[in-house]
């Protein structure tokens, strides 16, 4: 059997070079969008409250001497804090709770609404009580601000703005993000640039 050339027009070898040029193009520009407009579902944009319970949580241990460590792995599941010394999961992720809750590692839920100070409640061991009109165990504005901000305590002015203008990028309604988050980071940076002018 002998193959018998076909003669392909040129009209068609430049529509299908055309065509993949365009798919490459269409790809390109899908592949950058991922990596600059990452998805908001997958822990792009900041939660909702996240960063004052993170606060509260945080002041709290450090109020009752608990050593802790923050975005800890138990299990494969990533949780909040972690107290070394107790083998205790703090999560805000009930998936992850279930996932460790039949493990050696004590889970211990913390919802939305829970205000740090009764964290106590739920740990598997004593703690200190105090007195919910106590100024000292409120929480101070400036250090929730810049928990939602994703910095410390002791952050500069240039990282706040920094921090500030990656993280309304982030959450920009403009650009797919949540108004609520974006509002929150707003706030937040507005009560920290009070402080520091």
């Amino acid at each position: 059997m002998q193959l018998v050339p076909v003669d392909i027009p040129d009209w068609l070898l430049s529509g299908i070079l055309l065509g993949l040029i365009v798919s490459a193009v269409v790809a390109g520009v899908f592949i950058l969008g991922a990596y600059f407009f990452p998805d908001r579902t997958t822990g792009g944009a900041v939660r909702s409250g996240e960063g004052r319970r993170r606060t509260e949580i945080r002041q709290y241990l450090h109020a009752i001497d608990e050593p802790f460590v923050e975005d800890h792995l138990i299990d494969e599941q990533p949780v909040e804090f972690y107290l070394p010394n107790r083998d205790v999961a703090i999560t805000f992720d009930a998936r992850a709770f279930y996932a460790i809750e039949h493990s050696s590692t004590h889970a211990v839920l913390v919802e939305h609404e829970m205000p740090g100070i009764y964290l106590g409640n739920r740990l598997p061991f004593e703690t200190p009580t105090f007195d919910l009109s106590d100024e000292d165990s409120s929480v101070d504005e400036s250090d929730a601000a810049l928990a939602v901000l994703g910095l410390p305590s002791n952050a500069t002015d240039q990282q706040i703005r920094a921090a500030y203008r990656k993280k309304v990028k982030a959450v920009h309604p403009d650009m797919g993000g949540d108004p609520e988050a974006f509002q929150q980071v707003n706030e937040a940076y507005s009560t920290v640039s009070d402080d520091t002018t």
